[in-house]
């Protein structure tokens, strides 16, 4: 028996061009979509449509949104975190967080990571599958929906790497973008980065003038070979290469990444970063490393942190620190998930 189409993979053009090869009106297609981007969870839930042309459509399609296996919110700072079933039993986290400008929700974008870099919590167990387009625009509709608010920007910085998913990115994007779905603009859309090269430059060509992160955490080969295994493939002046690129075709100036431990936030390495960096259209995003007990980083105290930070500054290198939010819950990527394995 051939699985059910999952309608929430298809975009607007696809989701009308399915309708009307099973006989209906282009604009059910629409309506459809607009049903999935205020979170209906079935076929069922589409009012609008006849119940015949809903059980016409449910012998061969439906629609599904992640379950709230577990919600943790922080006493701190309101932060909410998700960790969201899938249908296969798989789960993937999702946080939530409160800002002037409104909510923004960070997202994952695999089961997993298969990326391998020795900071992080989300690649301790490796990957298991892609999500598919439905799997990631789901949770933040269902964010939306438990907490009853509106999502006005998205980060996909959760767990897993958004290019090592590419195809199943883009249409989740194009999705997301709609302004028959959720309709958020391309500058309230943030995908974040290990560092494939050339998915950068292919993303560079896609038409879609998102802020890019790149996860860089070192300003030399040999230091970033050591904490990513990604840098084996891809040395920093051709990774910049791609950043450049993108900014070139976009417009959109790229934010570095740089998570803060005893290992890479010495002034020296901040002497490096800026011979790397200065003269670039480009922010760079402090983040002291997240503690994570399989792993062995030391996150660098307040003082080296400000001073890390002030050298960036006067020496032309925009720089801030996150805003660390959430701490009482464990925010950070992966820890959720692997308590629960």
């Amino acid at each position: 028996m051939e699985p059910k189409i999952n309608l929430g993979d298809l975009t607007l053009e696809e989701l009308t061009a399915y309708v009307k090869s099973r006989g209906e009106s282009a604009f059910r297609g629409r309506q459809i979509f607009e049903w999935i981007a205020r979170g209906a969870d079935s076929l069922d839930d589409c009012t609008n449509l006849s119940k015949t042309l809903r059980e016409k459509l449910a012998a061969e399609a439906d629609i599904y949104l992640p379950k709230v296996r577990r919600k943790l919110v922080s006493k701190l700072d309101g932060t909410v975190k998700y960790l969201f079933e899938l249908r296969d039993g798989n789960t993937v986290e999702t946080v939530v967080m409160s800002y002037y400008h409104g909510y923004s929700v960070c997202i994952s974008s695999q089961v997993g990571c298969r990326m391998g870099c020795t900071f992080c919590a989300s690649t301790l167990n490796g990957l298991a599958r892609n999500l598919a387009p439905h799997e990631m625009a789901g949770q933040i509709i269902a964010a939306q929906k438990d907490m009853g608010t509106e999502i006005s920007s998205v980060v996909v910085m959760g767990i897993g790497e958004p290019f090592d998913n590419y195809d199943n990115l883009i249409k989740f994007l194009k999705n997301i973008n709609n302004p028959a779905g959720l309709g958020l603009g391309w500058r309230h859309i943030t995908v974040s980065t290990c560092g494939l090269a050339d998915k950068i430059r292919r993303f560079a060509e896609e038409g879609m003038p998102i802020n890019l992160a790149l996860s860089l955490h070192a300003p030399e080969d040999g230091l970033r070979r050591e904490m990513m295994p990604v840098a084996r493939a891809y040395t920093i002046e051709e990774t910049l290469a791609a950043c450049d690129r993108y900014f070139e075709k976009t417009g959109r100036r790229v934010t570095f990444e740089y998570a803060l431990s005893e290992k890479n936030g010495g002034l020296e390495w901040a002497e490096k970063l800026v011979r790397l960096l200065k003269g670039r259209n480009c922010h760079v995003n402090l983040i002291p490393v997240n503690p994570v007990k399989e792993r062995d980083y030391v996150r660098s105290d307040r003082r080296s942190v400000a001073a890390f930070m002030d050298y960036l500054n006067r020496n032309g290198v925009n720089s801030t620190l996150r805003r660390e939010l959430g701490a009482d819950i464990n925010a950070s990527c992966g820890q959720l998930r692997n308590s629960e394995m």
